[in-house]
C-alpha cells in the first residue's frame, strides 16, 4: 500500500483538502486497497479543531465526507510511516526536512510534480480567505499526483 500524507500549518484548511480531494479521486477508481491518504499539521495552533469552514464548504460542494477529521501535527512516527509527504508551502518544506532525519527523500512540496509549477506553493487560504484558489490549484497537482500514484 502507498501511504500518502499532506502537511500545512495548521491542518484545517489547505492539507485536509487535499486529504479530501485526493482520497474522493482514489474512491472513484476503486484504489483504496492501493493508496492511503492523510493529513497533518506542523503547528499545535488549531489541534483538536476541525476543518476551516471554507474546506468544509469546498469539500461538501465536491462530495467528500470529512466527518471526524480534526487538526493533528505530525510526529516523528510519520516520516517512517508515510511513503510521500507533501507540504503546500516553503516554511512546510522546511520544517519537515528539519524533522525527516534519514526520511528526508520523502517530502515533496506539492506543485513540484507539473514542471511548469515547480517551487510554487500553495497559498494560505487561512490569511486570504481564498478557499476556491486553494481548490482550483490543489486540483490541477492532484490529478498529477493520482496518476503518479495510480501507476505504481
Amino acid at each position: 500500500m502507498i501511504k500518502v500524507l499532506f502537511v500545512c500549518l495548521g491542518n484545517i484548511c489547505r492539507s485536509p483538502m487535499a486529504e479530501g480531494m485526493l482520497r474522493k479521486m482514489v474512491k472513484d477508481q476503486g484504489l483504496e486497497s492501493r493508496i492511503h491518504i492523510e493529513s497533518r499539521a506542523t503547528s499545535t495552533w488549531e489541534d483538536g479543531n476541525p476543518p476551516h469552514l471554507g474546506t468544509r464548504k469546498i469539500l461538501d460542494k465536491i462530495g467528500v465526507d470529512y466527518q471526524g477529521k480534526v487538526s493533528t501535527q505530525i510526529k516523528e512516527s510519520d516520516f517512517d510511516e508515510f511513503d510521500y509527504i507533501i507540504g503546500m508551502d516553503h516554511e512546510n518544506i522546511k520544517y519537515l526536512q528539519s524533522h525527516a532525519g534519514r526520511n528526508s527523500k520523502k517530502i515533496y512540496l506539492l506543485r513540484d510534480i507539473d514542471p511548469n509549477s515547480k517551487g510554487e506553493i500553495i497559498p494560505d487560504p487561512y490569511f486570504s480567505g481564498e478557499h476556491e484558489k486553494t481548490y482550483l490549484l490543489l486540483d490541477d497537482a492532484l490529478k498529477l499526483w493520482f496518476l503518479k500514484l495510480k501507476n505504481e
